[in-house]
């Protein structure tokens, strides 16, 4: 259940029968022609279709992370990646302090691991808590079906191409030679962007529905499992 549809009476009642709560992390930057939002609402979708059987409270999807190499590409957002381990570390403190005990991070962002390793050194001072954070979409089953569809999913192609993702200016039959990605991460958000150019980091951009709907079902099967399997 989102959040959103639940008053403090609500969650305060959750908690004291289970303290399995959602926490999606998103991240608002330029996806070529697919929306700026990519990261935020793939996240918090995948988390509450997996959570809805279920019950159990999904969070919004926290909607910035740690996106330096986009700078050049205006309406992208980055936290400096101090600002963003305390950001993730009091919303943990306060999720606990709301009753929450078993917490799965649903992250929708490669630049927000360092909030994987912060959701570690939590646990060692809370003991009593159990964090789990888990890529949505580089996941063993959900990265596989990505993997058996097309080799070349990446940044803002195909991969993150859904029906719920896609914009009017989204070129279908656009298709681009993969860059060099280690090349990328040398370099700064200017030369980012020129190396770029259109954003997309290669490949198809668009592939059927039919083959983006078997990969969702697998990725919120997967995700499901893991707030089931405590």
């Amino acid at each position: 259940m989102r959040i959103a549809d639940m008053d403090w009476q609500m969650v305060e009642d959750w908690t004291r029968s289970d303290d399995r709560c959602v926490l999606p992390l998103g991240s608002t930057e330029q996806h070529a022609s697919l929306s700026l939002c990519v990261d935020v609402i793939l996240s918090e979708r995948v988390s509450v279709e997996a959570a809805h059987d279920l019950g159990v409270p999904v969070f919004p999807a926290m909607p910035f992370g740690i996106a330096p190499y986009f700078q050049a590409f205006p309406g992208s957002i980055t936290i400096r990646v101090s600002t963003y381990v305390d950001l993730v570390r009091d919303v943990l403190d306060s999720l606990k302090r709301s009753g929450f005990r078993r917490i799965l991070i649903v992250n929708g962002h490669g630049g927000n691991q360092p909030a994987a390793a912060l959701a570690q050194e939590w646990m060692m001072d809370n003991a009593d808590c159990r964090v789990r954070f888990h890529d949505w979409w580089r996941a063993p089953k959900t990265w596989a079906a990505v993997q058996e569809t097309d080799p070349q999913g990446s940044h803002a192609n195909w991969m993150e191409n859904f029906p719920w993702t896609r914009l009017a200016t989204t070129q279908a039959d656009a298709v681009k030679d993969m860059v060099d990605t280690n090349q990328l991460k040398t370099l700064p958000p200017f030369e980012a962007r020129q190396l770029l150019d259109d954003g997309s980091f290669g490949g198809r951009a668009q592939r059927s529905d039919n083959e983006m709907l078997a990969i969702w079902e697998v990725a919120v099967a997967e995700t499901r499992s893991l707030i089931e399997t405590w």
